[in-house]
């Protein structure tokens, strides 16, 4: 996914380009509205973040803007949380609206769902290889063996299993699972992940849970020769 973020404030500039990076995301980045309207215009994006309140021109008139020229969606970002300026977004050909703050994995949903329309209904029970889960029953299993999972640790696997081959941080698995934002001095993900693993990896032939140094974790089938554990 390509994406432009329009955002002034540098602190949520480098939280957003840092956290959506580590999702694979490529990400271009603009400081003010004028820069934000050439980039847009320019160059073509899957999505664009765009503040509201931004110096030189404001988000409202970098999004009348791009509309003459283009349809990308827009998801409109603002601490201004008045019902007024969010219609006159809308109004304006904004797709969506957040208010500040937020958290960064109800904007990535956003994001991926202004790219990806109509998916299919989300099923009761996923499976990745042999391990079979039970969203509702909240069960799993490994070769018809039940797997014994605290509360928490059927959450990660859920999470993990949602997301099939898809790789996923440490600070996207932080928030997902414990709603938390990611402190880089603790190791609960690190831990969290060791004793899932030694639950649904450990007694089985054929490991499904994988680090990938440097990027994070992802749940997926894999031959013996190309899975790197910790």
């Amino acid at each position: 996914m390509k994406i432009l973020i329009v955002e002034d404030e540098q602190k949520m500039s480098d939280y957003l380009c840092k956290g959506l990076t580590e999702q694979g995301c490529a990400v271009d980045l603009a400081s003010n509205g004028v820069d934000g309207q050439h980039l847009a215009i320019q160059h073509d994006y899957d999505v664009i973040v765009l503040d509201v309140m931004l110096p030189g021109l404001d988000g409202f008139s970098v999004l009348r803007s791009l509309r003459t020229v283009k349809q990308t969606p827009v998801i409109m970002l603002t601490a201004r949380d008045s019902v007024e300026d969010r219609i006159k977004g809308l109004h304006d050909g904004a797709d969506d609206y957040l208010i500040k703050p937020f958290s960064f994995l109800e904007l990535l949903a956003r994001l991926q769902a202004l790219t990806r329309r109509g998916r299919s209904q989300e099923p009761a029970q996923l499976r990745i290889g042999d391990l079979q889960i039970d969203l509702i029953s909240r069960k799993a299993f490994r070769s018809g063996t039940r797997i014994d999972l605290t509360a928490k640790e059927f959450a990660l696997l859920a999470v993990m299993a949602r997301r099939q081959g898809e790789i996923l941080s440490k600070t996207a698995i932080a928030e997902l699972v414990w709603d938390m934002n990611f402190d880089s001095n603790t190791n609960v993900v690190e831990v969290a992940i060791k004793r899932l693993r030694a639950k649904i990896d450990a007694p089985f032939d054929q490991k499904l849970l994988h680090t990938v140094r440097g990027m994070g974790y992802v749940l997926e089938p894999r031959a013996a020769a190309d899975a790197v554990e910790d």
